[in-house]
């Protein structure tokens, strides 16, 4: 098996398709209990300063996307994966 090894503008395009599809549809897998159900399902708490993402099943945070004056920061939690 071969790889190439190239920096991280490869990514541009693989966030790209990632970012411009319906996110509700995105199929997260918690990293906590196991449950896979689309980003709708999950419960959201949102106020000015972030939106905290939570599985549905144990209410661990999935996500955590926090508004800073610079923009938005992402913050993994407790998401396995993310699919399409």
């Amino acid at each position: 098996m071969t790889y190439e090894l190239v920096d991280g503008n490869a990514l541009a395009g693989i966030f790209t398709e990632l970012l411009s599809r319906d996110a509700t549809m995105i199929q997260a897998e918690c990293g906590a209990c196991g449950a896979t159900a689309p980003l709708a399902t999950t419960t959201v708490e949102r106020d000015e300063f972030a939106v905290i993402v939570r599985c549905r099943g144990c209410t661990h945070t999935l996500l955590t996307i926090l508004n800073e004056p610079a923009g938005s920061r992402l913050v993994i939690g407790a998401v396995r994966s993310l699919v399409l």
